[in-house]
């Protein structure tokens, strides 16, 4: 009972003293006092501290690209390890979350129950204080004082038994909550820790990202005229398999791909089985595996939630001819596969679209990104950093379903036709394909 008085006392000795500053006033901003000083020195010092971290940061990232220079291979290697580490800790960073909602609900629910019964346990809390403070009544008393005493002490009598119950339910609750408060406390300390390194981490991807793309420039000196042209040509036709058609046939970067990808054929295997080993070579020029008999292998291009599925409604009278995922704001888009790259830019109601030609008449369609990190021509690795998500969706018809996170759309296709990606994704994650 005692641990209970001190729980409830120091409860209401902390909403009295807020009640005391709403009314007396606290220091305002104009007349910050000592604590508010240290606090801002505190936070100042934070911020100084970051940006010397950003700024040692940046100086660590020049020094490995120039390591690096033009050795494709590593450059390779390094974009793979740090995508695929930012997507770990994005799932870090949603699983947390996830064992967040639980525990923040029952901390209410618990509070809830308590805030319930504060007034019933302040009273009979207040009584056992009185009588404790009470002197035994007198011989020689005024009998209605005797009589006052003798009620309460009948009172308490048959109130006590009953609030032993009640109280250790109390205890229990408090000791939950207590526990609770430990439990949420290190989640957000570990989300914390995980956005922090998510934030170094696309930092390095963003300048490692660039330098691909610079030295890929310096390769393809006529890659904005290309660009722009791929623009151009996607506007004369209306579907995708005329998109595919009209890229390979009439853009001189995503018909120089295409020819390469018949050219190349399909990779040999090792006693039947696609050769997983030849994954390791960052240097690759083109896939490792052959597309068809990398069922059951392939990650998918980003970490979500599967909305809609092959075959299922489109919301239209029509069938999917691809899946849709809700991923998280800003989250980090890989290539599922090794592939050329055909087509990469706006496309009709499908917001940003990047298309692969994976070989062996196979193409891989991803839409619904914010922005586009490969360009047309391209020959990019499974894992590879492709593309970012934005905030919202901008897929048209996710859009039209009102979908409150950004949506990836992908779609599979052999010799022009939608095919059921299903039989191509992992089944167990430590079985999937990566560079």
């Amino acid at each position: 009972m005692l641990v209970i008085s001190a729980c409830l006392l120091a409860g209401f000795s902390s909403a009295f003293s807020s009640s005391v500053m709403a009314q007396t006033g606290t220091p305002s901003p104009a007349n910050p006092s000592s604590d508010d000083i240290k606090q801002r020195e505190r936070d100042l010092d934070a911020v100084r501290a970051q940006q010397k971290s950003a700024v040692e940061l940046q100086e660590r990232l020049k020094a490995d690209i120039a390591a690096i220079g033009q050795n494709r291979a590593k450059l390779n290697q390094q974009l793979i390890d740090v995508a695929a580490s930012v997507r770990d800790i994005e799932t870090k960073i949603a699983e947390a979350e996830a064992r967040l909602l639980p525990l923040d609900a029952r901390e209410q629910e618990i509070r809830a129950s308590l805030d319930s019964r504060r007034s019933e346990i302040v009273e009979v809390l207040a009584a056992l204080q009185r009588a404790g403070r009470r002197t035994p009544p007198a011989l020689l008393v005024r009998p209605e004082n005797a009589l006052q005493s003798l009620r309460t002490a009948i009172l308490l009598g048959s109130v006590v038994p009953e609030m032993r119950v009640r109280a250790e339910k109390l205890v229990a609750d408090l000791d939950e909550l207590v526990g609770l408060r430990k439990s949420i406390a290190a989640e957000r300390d570990r989300m914390a820790a995980n956005r922090d390194s998510l934030k170094d981490d696309q930092t390095r991807l963003a300048t490692l990202v660039d330098e691909r793309q610079r030295q890929q420039s310096g390769i393809e000196k006529n890659m904005a005229v290309e660009a722009a042209r791929a623009v151009e040509l996607s506007h004369q036709v209306d579907t995708l398999q005329g998109l595919i058609a009209k890229m390979e046939q009439d853009l001189k970067s995503a018909a120089k791909a295409a020819a390469t990808a018949s050219r190349q054929g399909v990779p040999g295997a090792l006693n039947g089985k696609p050769n997983l080993g030849a994954l390791k070579d960052p240097g690759r020029l083109s896939p490792a595996i052959a597309f068809a008999s990398a069922k059951g292998l392939l990650a998918l291009p980003v970490n979500g939630t599967k909305i809609r599925d092959f075959g299922g409604s489109d919301g239209a009278g029509g069938a999917e001819k691809g899946i849709s995922l809700a991923a998280r704001p800003g989250a980090q888009v890989t290539t599922p596969c090794d592939g050329w790259v055909v087509y990469a830019g706006p496309f009709r109601s499908y917001g940003q679209l990047l298309i692969l030609n994976a070989g062996g008449g196979y193409h891989v369609l991803i839409a619904g990104m914010e922005r586009i990190s490969v360009n047309i021509g391209q020959f990019v690795l499974t894992g590879e950093p492709v593309a970012t998500m934005g905030s919202t969706s901008r897929v048209a018809s996710i859009l039209a379903a009102n979908a409150s996170q950004p949506v990836l759309y992908i779609e599979f296709r052999k010799d022009g036709t939608p095919i059921d990606p299903a039989p191509w994704w992992v089944v167990n994650k430590g079985q999937k394909v990566r560079g």
